[in-house]
């Protein structure tokens, strides 16, 4: 069961490295609003199949609303962030940014959860945001308004991730999926008035096919949890470097220099750890990281947790 689950994690992870490069190859005609706006529009209908299976009882007002909207605003802005970093850095850059996520998780949920971090996973996050800046080399080359748009994105991504945790077990699946695609439709709505370029039907098809990756690589993540221990699913993600080493070379003519080789290995080596620490040293009570079992940069993503809640209930019901 363990090698089925890392064979579904490392396929699912690879569906959203295809799904970047579609993003970055759009990138460049195009801009994040424009396409995230069409890649969640087409989501949706995909979405609405998993909302209409929501059996809890209840109605669409959220029991948190302020943590509900601050989540709802930020789902949709780090991924414009992410699309935006993806369209203008190499991927190894990009991928090494987001992948600061769970040492911001970890930061964060110590005032947002109560969360008591100690010496060994404060020690692994301090080594990871070094790993950052020596990605990023400030100094000794420009930073860019992509290395900014990937840290904010990941910024987002960790702190949506922590509200997530802190009311996901009060609110219903379908106020937790449907708000923030309504306000993802009206951020983006208002501002593609401003942006918008006329696309070819092989770009719109384009963008479908990022609404069908997105869903399709997180059904493949449901189906890992399923099967394997979050510690041995959830580093997985990492193998998105390789991916991106392969895409970069043969697409876009991308070359990792050491730089990147360097800051991505020291920020992978602290994500594991805190994964391994979170999952093994039983000093976490929240457990946020392995909490965080969705991709959090894909419209057409679902929330792997709610899922897994939604099949255990329905396997006790039996």
């Amino acid at each position: 069961m363990t090698l089925k689950a890392v064979a579904l994690a490392l396929l699912s992870f690879a569906v959203f490295s295809t799904h970047d490069v579609i993003v970055k190859t759009l990138g460049g005609s195009y801009t994040p609003i424009q396409i995230l706006f069409f890649t969640s529009l087409l989501s949706f209908p995909l979405t609405t199949l998993m909302l209409v299976r929501d059996p809890t009882p209840g109605h669409l007002r959220p029991v948190h609303p302020w943590w509900m909207a601050a989540r709802s605003v930020l789902v949709p802005c780090g991924a414009g962030l992410a699309f935006y970093a993806f369209s203008t850095l190499p991927l190894a850059q990009t991928y090494a940014l987001l992948f600061a996520t769970p040492l911001l998780i970890t930061l964060l949920s110590i005032p947002m959860l109560g969360e008591k971090v100690g010496i060994h996973r404060a020690g692994a996050v301090l080594a990871g945001l070094v790993g950052v800046l020596i990605v990023i080399r400030p100094g000794a080359q420009p930073i860019e308004t992509g290395h900014l748009a990937g840290m904010a994105a990941a910024l987002c991504a960790a702190t949506q991730s922590v509200i997530s945790r802190k009311i996901g077990s009060d609110e219903r699946r379908v106020v937790m999926l449907l708000f923030p695609f309504a306000m993802t439709f009206l951020l983006m709505g208002a501002g593609l008035g401003l942006v918008y370029r006329p696309m070819p039907l092989s770009d719109f098809a384009s963008m479908a096919v990022i609404s069908v990756l997105g869903f399709a690589a997180s059904l493949g993540l449901v189906m890992a949890y399923q099967k394997g221990e979050a510690a041995i699913v959830a580093p997985m993600q990492y193998s998105q470097i390789i991916w991106a080493a392969l895409y970069g070379y043969l697409l876009f003519d991308e070359k990792i220099d050491t730089g990147t080789i360097a800051g991505a290995s020291v920020i992978i080596a602290s994500g594991v750890y805190i994964v391994l620490r979170e999952a093994l040293g039983g000093t976490s009570r929240n457990t946020p990281v392995l909490q965080t079992r969705s991709r959090l940069f894909s419209p057409g993503a679902m929330r792997v947790s709610a899922v897994l809640r939604r099949s255990k209930a329905e396997r006790a019901d039996n």
